[in-house]
């Protein structure tokens, strides 16, 4: 019998039994007839979290009550003939994490000092109505751009979270918008500034005619391990071609090796950029790029020699066109990609960039990046993957572009087999969405400096801190953030660096005046909220999802439908939006005269009559009921797809000044002589050549390597999507949370397996089991992010003079230190110490 059952018949029984009581025989007791079994039923959903996947679930429930979860088993197993898309351990543990005992489960305002988490709960008209208010009296009193809706990934719904916020935030008069986010932030720049998107590398297909692989930071089985996610489509491409040689750069040997790979190079974090300097150097210094790939450099790149930027500062001179003359002052032939890695011309002073050199640096031996720049200059078709953990470094930026240097020195970009150093390729299909409206405000600020915003948000500019589209450098944003809405977002404090930074901030409410936060669970940031508002999960939402941003190369679209009514007093996003909107007085603009289903019906007929031949939607039923029905809609392309091969075989240009892969960037040297920068911040600086850049709390910075000596590098774990997923104890079970340790530097330390530890840097100090492995580099501690942010609520103080976070996450840990172009997060930059607890 379920739950709803049972409860029913014991309040039955409770009343019989009260009836008993009264009466004089037993005979007249009321007698329960039995109740026939509820049928078991099945619907689709998704897991909506942001590993780039969303892959399709099935629900079972039975009387209201969820009983089970399992994953796709549809059509063939058979990979690349629209096979099963199976969802991971997370997927499979959202029945968990529906009924979590931290839930939220009504509208509540914060009582205590934030942070504490002093709830009372309220009533949808009060939130709402406090809700309006404040947005109106905010935007009244300080302008439209104090407030800022916070980038968040917690739920990656079809058309809700995004789009309905963004409505009443508009139809308030606007909102800060923000660019970036914390994965790609200086990757995307840094591929930008080159001449193509971070994710527009030859897809995972096109290593059937490859016969080198080599990843740099580089790990899908870890990152997308669904049964449609990059990880399938990478251990397929692998096991398909035999005479592939795979050889992953890491300071953490990864679940994407583990056999897989015939080498592994354990390499310092933050060093990749001298790694690909040691290699460069071999390529050119031994006349193999003058003699077989001279030409590609010349014809479609600038920068790699003297005369290439000469010829491209005559061009610009002579053009007339004011949007290239501007960029000739910082045309500077002598910052040459060759004169620079071979030491000589202007670079005379700073010495060559030799395979001794490097390996100083990197902790990779001289002869094995001499061996690696052997098998580059070999390999007939290379594909080289610098994955997204090298740009979350300090200065990410030119460590990206550094590693991206080593496929256009082959010469080989644009044939068969071979990428561009990016991310691989995706499929994704389209499906049409809800407007968010027009946001009046044009100003941008990057999405990692929001406490600069609650701070000093009115003296920030695009010189100094990158604020976009502002009138010009100098122009100040002119407002404080005053208000955040926090949309299944746990980045105010647990994702962002420096939490026990971020929470000081936040708990003074006199700064940022308020903060609505709409998730589903009490999490590190929900904590911090001024109202909370409970969001319906996804195995309670219609939907309509597409396969979001790193499925793979299999497209698909799930249409999801409710397995049980919202429970308690939970909304989804679209109602609790319309209440707010109703207390604005803007209900009939925020609607358009429909419900949340006449507007799914809506959004799936424009999906099914407008995508099909462009995105190769798969033919779709006439009506969004018999699409839930069936489910899940899947197609796979069988197409390999080549890097840049429009461009280097075809006639097209490029989004570079230049229209050419830019390997001097003149966007990154204009820039670097236009902002302002902190000289007191080792390695604060832009340069249009891709450099290694020494950094404040890298290897080789000797201002804490005393004190702190260890360099700690966060990695993703299985058990989490980022925080997501924390709050299940199956999974945490499942997946340890314990900071990885080199047995070397164990023994030294006398610790054994399991040792509590507290492990502390300058910002804070965590607690949690060492794990002793060879599995990470000596002189190299690594730790799962994403485990939530907990201050000892007994008050202990840990060794670096903050309350010790027993909750291990790893925030605690890094720096507060935009990176230097795209004002990015540099979370794997930390020096740390390390001790018993």
């Amino acid at each position: 019998m379920e739950r709803r059952s049972f409860l029913k018949a014991s309040a039955a029984l409770g009343c019989a039994a009260t009836v008993t009581g009264c009466k004089t025989s037993s005979d007249d007791v009321n007698v329960i007839p039995p109740k026939p079994p509820v049928e078991e039923q099945q619907t689709w959903s998704a897991c909506l979290v942001n590993c780039g996947s969303n892959c399709p679930v099935k629900v079972f429930s039975q009387d209201g009550v969820i009983t089970r979860v399992e994953a796709d088993n549809e059509t063939t197993d058979e990979y690349g003939v629209n096979h099963q898309i199976r969802a991971c351990v997370r997927g499979r543990s959202l029945r968990q994490r529906t009924y979590a005992p931290d839930r939220l489960k009504t509208p509540m305002k914060r009582v205590g000092k934030r942070g504490e988490g002093k709830f009372v709960p309220i009533s949808w008209d009060e939130a709402a109505s406090t809700i309006a208010s404040e947005l109106q009296r905010i935007a009244s009193e300080y302008g439209n751009k104090s407030i800022l809706k916070l980038y968040g990934t917690g739920a990656y719904y079809g058309f809700s979270s995004s789009s309905c916020f963004n409505r009443i935030l508009n139809l308030n008069g606007g909102f800060l918008n923000i660019y970036g986010n914390y994965s790609w932030a200086q990757q995307n720049e840094a591929a930008s500034a080159t001449g193509f998107g971070s994710t527009s590398g030859s897809n995972l297909l096109s290593l059937k005619d490859s016969d080198l692989f080599i990843g740099l930071g580089y790990n899908p089985s870890e990152m997308r391990q669904s049964g449609s996610g990059e990880g399938y489509d990478y251990l397929k491409a692998i096991e398909q071609n035999s005479e592939l040689e795979v050889i992953m750069i890491d300071p953490r040997y990864t679940d994407s090796m583990t056999g897989k790979e015939d080498t592994w190079y354990p390499i310092r974090p933050g060093t990749d950029a001298a790694l690909a300097e040691g290699i460069a150097y071999e390529m050119i210094s031994s006349g193999w790029v003058d003699a077989n790939s001279k030409d590609f450099l010349t014809k479609h790149c600038v920068g790699y020699d003297k005369a290439s930027l000469e010829a491209l500062k005559t061009e610009f001179e002579n053009s007339g066109d004011d949007s290239k003359l501007e960029y000739v002052p910082y045309i500077t032939p002598e910052d040459n990609y060759e004169d620079y890695i071979l030491g000589q011309g202007k670079f005379v002073n700073e010495g060559p960039r030799t395979p001794s050199w490097a390996a100083k640096i990197c902790g990779i031996s001289e002869a094995n990046i001499k061996e690696l720049a052997s098998k580059i200059m070999n390999a007939r078709a290379p594909f080289i993957i610098t994955g997204a953990g090298v740009n979350r470094h300090a200065n990410g930026e030119q460590a990206m572009r550094s590693c991206y240097m080593l496929s256009f020195l082959t010469g080989k970009v644009g044939q068969p087999g071979v990428s561009n150093g990016a991310l691989p390729g995706q499929r994704s299909l389209s499906r049409s969405g809800m407007s968010g409206l027009t946001n009046p405000i044009k100003e941008q600020i990057s999405f990692f400096t929001f406490p600069d915003a609650i701070e000093r948000g009115h003296e920030m500019t695009a010189r100094k801190d990158g604020i976009r589209n502002t009138a010009d450098l100098d122009t100040p944003l002119g407002n404080d953030l005053k208000a955040i809405f926090a949309i299944n977002s746990n980045a105010l404090v647990n994702q962002h660096s420096d939490s026990n930074g971020a929470a000081k901030i936040l708990e003074d409410d006199t700064k940022c005046e308020l903060i609505v936060s709409c998730d589903c669970w009490m999490t590190p940031s929900a904590k911090f909220a001024d109202i909370l508002l409970p969001d319906t999960s996804w195995l309670e939402s219609n939907d309509l999802v597409n396969d979001s941003y790193a499925s793979g190369i299999m497209g698909y679209l799930v249409a999801m439908k409710a397995a049980v009514d919202p429970l308690w007093e939970c909304k989804s996003m679209y109602d609790m939006c319309a209440l707010i909107a109703e207390k604005m007085g803007k209900l009939e603009e925020y609607t358009e005269g429909k419900d949340e289903a006449q507007w799914l019906a809506e959004l799936y007929e424009k999906t099914r009559t407008n995508g099909n031949n462009a995105n190769s939607i798969p033919p779709l039923p006439a009506t969004y009921e018999e699409a839930q029905e069936q489910g899940v809609f899947r197609a796979f392309n069988d197409t390999p797809s080549i890097a840049l091969e429009s461009y280097i075989n075809g006639t097209s240009t490029l989004r570079t000044p230049s229209g050419k892969i830019e390997l001097f960037s003149l966007s990154m040297a204009l820039k670097g002589a236009q902002w302002e920068f902190d000289d007191k911040v080792k390695g604060d600086y832009i340069s249009g050549l891709p450099m290694y850049q020494a950094t404040w709390e890298g290897y080789d910075d000797d201002e804490t390597s005393d004190e702190y000596p260890f360099q700690l590098v966060g990695y993703h774990t299985k058990g989490r999507t980022h925080s997501s997923y924390h709050n299940v104890p199956w999974i945490r079970e499942a997946v340890e949370d314990a900071v990885w340790m080199n047995p070397k530097d164990a023994n030294a330390k006398g610790f054994t397996q399991g040792t509590e530890v507290h492990v502390w840097s300058k910002r804070g100090t965590i607690k949690l089991p060492v794990r002793i492995t060879p599995r990470v580099a000596p002189g190299v501690l690594a730790l799962g992010q994403g485990a939530w942010y907990e201050p000892d609520p007994a008050g202990n103080i840990g060794p670096s003079g903050h309350i010790v976070d027993i909750g291990g996450c790893i925030n605690t840990l890094t720096r507060y230190q935009p990176s230097p172009l795209a004002k990015g997060n540099p979370q794997h930059t930390n020096r740390v110490q390390i001790a018993k607890a």
